[in-house]
């Protein structure tokens, strides 16, 4: 596709997402939870047999982690289905939270044990997740626990737009920059006793400091800002996620942690959080975002050789 017909694209998409934007307001901010949540898996069951390219792509990184074999067709599309509702949950909360933000994320959110035994044993530290869970709800329950937290909110659509929507996700408190020239308020926030709140799940290229690493078997570059910030600072990294409760509230739970080592290896951290991020993905496929295209940049022979070499190295 041409770069014109792109933006065309883009242009005739703008006037829907600040349609949507809007009546993320006017009605998301202004219902129950409950209420909420039969929103938006209302529109997530219309809006899931339409989006036939996101449907396919998220079959195929579906099959990728559970494995064809151990699909049935009836298993299959009922994870597609999950997927897209607990997306469409997830960008519902968003909007949810502008309006009495405490007492909202308070009131669906909670740490586990473990999760408070770290937070009071560690400060600052680094928090590592992906889009799985609810993963706005992570920072904002680490922040009412009375500690800062700095997060990175990627650009979507015009710079009016990623201006509303971080907006709404500064509502709390929390400060949330832009990913374009993150890393030093990321350091600054450590070095002045703020968390760091991370998702790596995201292809960020290699002229923009990106590492290549494998995710579910494949070469992909993704941030290594987390390896980067240890070595910096010391600050230990935890690798968390949001699950999903039965009644519609959610748990944070952390499954992997990695202390600060003299002499850290960025590309060999980068890799232990992709792979523990992998681990919890393969246990829970129906809460991850499927349809995006985590695999999309391809690797040049130079690339897949560095790759193999660390790898080698680590065996």
């Amino acid at each position: 596709m041409s770069k014109k017909l792109k933006r065309f694209k883009r242009l005739l998409r703008r006037p829907f997402e600040w349609l949507g934007i809007g009546l993320g307001w006017l009605v998301f901010a202004h219902v129950s939870h409950r209420m909420l949540f039969r929103i938006c898996d209302f529109i997530a069951a219309v809006g899931y047999p339409f989006d036939r390219k996101g449907r396919e792509l998220s079959r195929e990184n579906l099959r990728l982690v559970v494995g064809a074999e151990h699909l049935t067709p009836r298993r299959e599309e009922l994870i597609l289905k999950r997927s897209y509702r607990n997306m469409m949950r997830t960008l519902g909360h968003v909007f949810w939270t502008s309006r009495n933000a405490r007492a909202r994320a308070a009131s669906v959110g909670e740490f586990s044990p473990r999760c408070l035994e770290f937070l009071a044993a560690n400060k600052p530290a680094i928090t590592v997740s992906c889009h799985m869970g609810c993963w706005e709800l992570l920072s904002q329950l680490v922040y009412l626990q009375g500690r800062k937290i700095v997060s990175v909110a990627k650009d979507i659509g015009t710079p009016g737009m990623t201006e509303m929507l971080m907006k709404s996700r500064r509502s709390l408190g929390q400060t949330i920059v832009r990913a374009e020239g993150a890393f030093h308020p990321l350091l600054q926030g450590l070095q002045e006793g703020a968390d760091v709140g991370l998702l790596v799940d995201q292809v960020v290229k290699p002229d923009q400091g990106g590492i290549w690493v494998r995710y579910f078997g494949r070469p992909v570059p993704v941030s290594a800002a987390p390896a980067f910030l240890q070595a910096k600072t010391h600050a230990p990294i935890v690798i968390a996620w949001s699950r999903p409760l039965h009644d519609g509230r959610y748990r944070c739970e952390f499954v992997a942690e990695f202390p600060w080592t003299k002499g850290v290896d960025i590309w060999g951290r980068t890799q232990d959080c992709i792979s523990a991020i992998e681990r919890t993905i393969r246990r829970h496929p129906s809460c991850w975002v499927m349809n995006y295209r985590y695999f999309r940049k391809k690797p040049k022979e130079k690339d897949l050789a560095q790759l193999a070499a660390r790898e080698q190295r680590r065996r």
